[in-house]
């Protein structure tokens, strides 16, 4: 099936990447695609396109990559190319997906429509750059895709559909970002066919209230602070999965966290369920945050400042992620060794 309606794409990852394919997919014209400049990655650090930028030029679509649509910033030259390229796209609608570039008010206006823009969260949660691992750090129970019209705010623009998706005890970043890059490609397809057919769409304004802000992950974060509850520590290992990790020191080597679960405290979870460092009836003594209170085949029980941390993924230095068991086998553990609370502790 072929469309007419003519869509510029902005994105760059391969969350963008995902509502790249199924618009070119579902027959949209797609005459120009924005993607941020190659960006040096691996071991070699060699200029590496992203997602988009690989999609589209496998497809045979255009492709632009301008450090910047701001004529007042850094890039002043290559941004009035950039414009001038835009305007002489013949455009529709502009659909941005983690682009990773503000958008200037003379690029939000140029095309008929307007842009769309495809959010990674419910907004007003969750405005921002991280939205996935901020979900699930801060233990939401569901997170889902909002498609709104893009305004010159961080994320304010009124919403034109949106859907939830579930966050259970098992949901990492990885698994999260590929269900909802599998909502926001439907929810675009969607929207541009009712837009083509229709001619608008109808959009509503966000509440004013509930709103936060998801602030880039930084690799600082990275480090476990075994004082923290157990739940808090797990949802950071998920949240953390892919990038950047979850990290803890141990002996002077760098020890990854890439699955655990909090104590149930229920005996039917295992013989170290129910267990509280310190309590006496627990049959362990007082354990400083940190402390490995036992090593077994299945788990690596960790105490922290509220309960116990049983993990059952790790990565030594240098090493894969590997399931405890074989972590072990290459990585000698016993109880009584403590993780310390950060790096610098």
């Amino acid at each position: 099936m072929s469309h007419s309606l003519r869509v510029v794409f902005a994105g760059t990852p391969d969350f963008a990447a995902h509502a790249l394919a199924a618009i070119h997919a579902a027959g949209f014209p797609v005459p120009l695609v924005l993607t941020q400049p190659d960006r040096p990655a691996g071991r070699g650090m060699k200029l590496t396109p992203g997602a988009v930028k690989r999609f589209a030029l496998e497809h045979g679509l255009a492709v632009d990559q301008p450090p910047s649509l701001r004529l007042d910033g850094k890039y002043p030259e290559a941004a009035a190319a950039a414009l001038a390229r835009l305007r002489a796209t013949p455009c529709d609608v502009m659909v941005v997906a983690a682009y990773g570039l503000l958008l200037p008010r003379t690029v939000l206006d140029l095309p008929a429509h307007g842009c769309l823009n495809i959010h990674a969260s419910l907004l007003p949660r969750w405005r921002g750059a991280a939205p996935i691992h901020r979900a699930i750090e801060a233990g939401d129970a569901v997170s889902g895709v909002t498609l709104m019209q893009m305004d010159a705010g961080l994320d304010t623009g009124a919403m034109i559909a949106t859907q939830s998706v579930p966050i259970t005890s098992t949901t990492t970043t990885a698994r999260l970002h590929d269900a909802l890059a599998e909502v926001g490609a439907r929810l675009i397809v969607a929207a541009l066919e009712r837009l083509e057919t229709s001619g608008a769409l109808a959009a509503e304004p966000q509440p004013d209230a509930g709103i936060t802000y998801a602030e880039k992950i930084a690799k600082s974060e990275a480090a476990i602070d075994w004082r923290r509850d157990a739940a808090a520590i797990a949802r950071q290992i998920r949240a953390f999965d892919p990038f950047p990790g979850a990290l803890s020191q141990l002996d002077g080597a760098t020890v990854k966290f890439w699955s655990a679960q909090a104590d149930a405290g229920t005996r039917e979870n295992g013989p170290l369920s129910g267990i509280v460092p310190g309590d006496p009836a627990s049959g362990h003594p007082a354990a400083a945050p940190g402390t490995i209170l036992s090593v077994g085949a299945d788990a690596i029980a960790i105490a922290c400042g509220t309960g116990v941390l049983r993990v059952t993924e790790c990565q030594k230095p240098g090493g894969k992620r590997l399931p405890v068991r074989e972590f072990l086998a290459g990585f000698a553990l016993r109880p009584g060794q403590r993780f310390l609370p950060t790096p610098e502790a």
